[in-house]
C-alpha cells in the first residue's frame, strides 16, 4: 500500500489510502480502468496494492468438494482471480449457517453490453449452486450524481433506465422467490438508517483517498460510497432478515469496485456488524484492446446484448484486437500473442468447453501444435462469432419474456423464501 502524501491517522486511526492515483503503470478505480501496458492490467500488482487474496486452487477444489458441482469455468480459468474471505463463507456453508450475495447494477444505458453480463451470470450460478438469498442494488442516483450535468440526463431518464436494465437482470434466469432487485431512488427510506451509521464511520479525508474524490465534486459523490456498502450489512433489508445481523453478506464482483468494499469492510467490526466477503473478475476487455474495460458509450468498443447476428459478426472482425501476427507467413510459423488476443481472451469468458478453448490455445497461440501451419485470426474471430451469436440470441429471448409486471414482483418489498 502507499501514501499519496504524508501518512495521518484520522480519529479513527484508520490511515488514509490512496487507491485512486496511477501507480504502476495503470489505474483502477470504480470510474477509471486503464493501463499503459498493451497486455492490460498487471492483476498482480493490483492484489497487493488492494491487499486482497489471490484465489487459490485449494479454495475452488474446497467448493467443489462442498456443493458437489464443478467449479464455473471461470474460477477454473482464473477470470474471478482474487477474494476477501471467501473460505469463511465456505465455512457457513459448511456449517450450513446462512449467508446471501449482493451484486448490483449501475444504469447508465437502455442496453448492456457483454460485459455488464460477467457478474449476473456468475451470481445466477453462485445463486443455484449455493441455494441462498440475492439483493441487486440498482444504483439509479449514482448514475445522476455523475452524469447528471446535462438538459437530458434527469433523474427521471436514470430511474427508467434501471427498470429496464432490471429486464436484463431477470432474463439471467435469477429465483423470483429468492431474489431482491432494488432501486436507490425507491427504497433509500428501508435503508437509510444503515446508510448514516456507515457515513458516521467514514471522515472525508478517508473518502478522498479512497476514491479521488475533490474539492470540485459535488457533495452526493462524496457520500455515495456508504449508500453502496449498505446491501452488505442485513439490517438493511429488515423485511428478509429482520434485526439478524449474523447473515454474512458475498459480493461478487469486478475488482474496480473493491475500494468500496475495504471502506464497508473497514467500517463493520466498529459498527459490530461482519465484513462482507469478496470474489473479484479480471475486466472484460475491450474489443479494442484490453488496456481499458469495455464501455457502453463507445460503440467500436462494445457488443451489446441487443445487437443482431449480422453487428455481432462486423463487430468482431473489424474491432477486435488481434494478437496476431502481422503477416499469414509469420502468424501460421510463430502463432499469435493470446495475452493481447481478443478473439481468445472472450473465448476464455464465453466459451464453456474447455477442450474447444484448449485446442484455440494449441492451433492459434505459439508452442509445436500446427507449427508452421498456425490457425489465422480469420478463424479465431470466426470461432468466437459463433460463440456469441447463440448466447445473445438466447439472452434476447429470454428478455423479451420479462414483462413490467415481473419487474415489479421482483423490485416488491418482501420476504424471500431460504
Amino acid at each position: 500500500i502507499s501514501f499519496s502524501h504524508k501518512t495521518m491517522a484520522d480519529a479513527t486511526g484508520q490511515e488514509n489510502v490512496d487507491l485512486a492515483s496511477k501507480q504502476d503503470g495503470q489505474i483502477v478505480t470504480p470510474w477509471d480502468v486503464e493501463a499503459d501496458a498493451d497486455e492490460g492490467i498487471d492483476y498482480d500488482k493490483l492484489i497487493d496494492r488492494f491487499g486482497s487474496q489471490r484465489l487459490s486452487q485449494e479454495v475452488i477444489e474446497r467448493m467443489e468438494k462442498l456443493t458437489g458441482k464443478k467449479a464455473h469455468p471461470w474460477l477454473r480459468r482464473g477470470i474471478f482471480f482474487s477474494h476477501r474471505d471467501l473460505d469463511a463463507v465456505l465455512d457457513l456453508y459448511e456449517a450450513k449457517k446462512p449467508f446471501y450475495l449482493y451484486t448490483g447494477r449501475g444504469p447508465s444505458s437502455d442496453s448492456l453490453h457483454m460485459g455488464h453480463l460477467i457478474p449476473f451470470m456468475f451470481t445466477k450460478w453462485l445463486q443455484d449452486v449455493f441455494d441462498v438469498p440475492l439483493v441487486v442494488q440498482m444504483t439509479d442516483d449514482e448514475k445522476f450524481l455523475w452524469k447528471g450535468d446535462s438538459e437530458e440526463n434527469t433523474i427521471e431518464k436514470f430511474y427508467r433506465l434501471g427498470k429496464e436494465n432490471c429486464k436484463d437482470i431477470i432474463a439471467c434466469g435469477f429465483d423470483i422467490n429468492k431474489t431482491f432487485i432494488f432501486s436507490n431512488l425507491e427504497y433509500m427510506g428501508h435503508m437509510y438508517p444503515t446508510v448514516v451509521r456507515i457515513e458516521r464511520m467514514v471522515t472525508y479525508s478517508q473518502a478522498k483517498g479512497i476514491f479521488g474524490f475533490t474539492d470540485s465534486d459535488n457533495i452526493g459523490k462524496h457520500s455515495f460510497p456508504a449508500i453502496q456498502a449498505a446491501p452488505s450489512f442485513p439490517v438493511a433489508f429488515p423485511h428478509i432478515f429482520g434485526t439478524d445481523t449474523e447473515p454474512l453478506c458475498l459480493i461478487p464482483c469486478a475488482i474496480d469496485q473493491d475500494p468500496y468494499f475495504r471502506m464497508t469492510r473497514d467500517v463493520a467490526p466498529r459498527l459490530g456488524w461482519k465484513k462482507p466477503a469478496l470474489v473479484h473478475s479480471k475486466f472484460f476487455p475491450a474489443l479494442t484492446g484490453s488496456k481499458t474495460k469495455m464501455s457502453a458509450s463507445d460503440a467500436s468498443t462494445t457488443i451489446y446484448v441487443t445487437d443482431t447476428p449480422d453487428q455481432i459478426k462486423t463487430k468482431v472482425n473489424k474491432y477486435a484486437f488481434s494478437g496476431g501476427k502481422v503477416s499469414v507467413e509469420d502468424q501460421k510459423k510463430e502463432g499469435a500473442d493470446l495475452d493481447v488476443d481478443v478473439a481468445y481472451q472472450w473465448m476464455r469468458f464465453f466459451c464453456d468447453d474447455d477442450a474447444i478453448l484448449k485446442t484455440l490455445e494449441d492451433e492459434y497461440g505459439p508452442g509445436p501444435v500446427r507449427a508452421g501451419n498456425k490457425m489465422l485470426t480469420g478463424e479465431a474471430k470466426a470461432l468466437l462469432i459463433q460463440t456469441l451469436q447463440p448466447i445473445i440470441a438466447g439472452h434476447q429471448a429470454a428478455r423479451a419474456g420479462v414483462t413490467d409486471e415481473m419487474v415489479d414482483a421482483f423490485m416488491a418489498v418482501r420476504k424471500l423464501s431460504f
